[in-house]
């Protein structure tokens, strides 16, 4: 039986860069172990340059947007 991932919240005050990269790399490389979220407690807007070099690397973020604190109230 296997069970169910931890999870892990990347805060940070806009999550537009690196709270984004440290999500997408944790649900790239340990998704069956971690399930990685990140928000801020702004929205600055995600950073192109982030996407762009993620892609680079093989990992997609183009579906991220910038995030608030606030609506991940539900997750445990």
């Amino acid at each position: 039986m296997s069970q169910a991932p931890k999870k892990v919240l990347f805060l940070c005050t806009g999550n537009s860069c690196r709270s984004q990269m440290a999500e997408a790399w944790v649900n790239t490389i340990r998704n069956k172990e971690w399930q990685a979220y990140s928000a801020g407690i702004e929205t600055h807007g995600m950073n192109p340059n982030a996407v762009s070099v993620m892609g680079e690397l093989g990992v997609d973020m183009s579906k991220h947007y910038s995030k608030h604190i606030e609506e991940l109230e539900a997750q445990q």
